[in-house]
């Protein structure tokens, strides 16, 4: 094979190689998307939904350790399931909106546990304090949407969420279960190619 021959196959092959598309997800889909949370009262199962909350996210599959995520949640747009609850909820005692309307989550770590799997830890912040939490999260795709799922367990004595007579765990439990479901859309964007050299004339 002459020389310039053979520069043109290498230089196709990596052409190939570097014609990849880089996949980043980052835009949320909110009407898709979904913050819940149940716990017990009296020890009957109650729900609830977060209705107003944003993401800062970028997370690429082939790299997830640098995936960055930051959640806020406006408080005042929480539902209970009654006007009564919301009201109840709003007040000093337990969320204190007035004060404290949002509540924060800063991702520090993502760790791939392989099969789609991924524990997330990071920071939340509630009413001015703010704990660690551990998140084990799922992420799946289909060409560029992707779909985040996960849950925890959030101890509402970490954030004095319910105080003073509230304080107790007899009509309220101290554990609220949190789920969320994230339906997110890719960016692309291909890489650098090689350019092909030109083929010498013979002599």
């Amino acid at each position: 094979m002459k020389p310039w021959s053979r520069a043109l196959v290498l230089s196709v092959m990596i052409a190939g190689s570097c014609n990849v598309q880089a996949v980043e997800y980052r835009h949320i889909q909110i009407a898709q998307s979904a913050v819940t949370f149940t716990y017990q009262q009296m020890g009957v199962t109650m729900e609830g939904t977060f209705g107003q909350w944003v993401a800062d996210l970028r997370f690429d599959p082939d790299q997830p350790t640098a995936a960055q995520v930051t959640v806020d949640v406006d408080l005042a747009h929480i539902d209970t399931g009654s006007a009564e609850g919301n009201t109840e909820v709003a007040g000093k005692a337990w969320l204190n909106t007035p004060t404290f309307p949002t509540a924060r989550f800063v991702a520090k770590s993502v760790e791939p546990l392989g099969d789609q799997r991924y524990t997330v830890t990071g920071s939340l912040t509630i009413k001015g304090r703010t704990q660690n939490i551990v998140i084990p999260t799922t992420f799946t795709s289909q060409g560029p949407i992707g779909v985040f799922a996960g849950h925890f367990t959030l101890h509402r004595a970490d954030f004095a969420i319910g105080e003073g007579p509230w304080a107790a765990f007899d009509v309220v439990a101290n554990d609220i279960q949190i789920q969320f479901r994230m339906t997110v859309h890719a960016d692309t964007a291909p890489s650098t190619t090689a350019h092909l050299p030109q083929p010498q004339s013979q002599p």
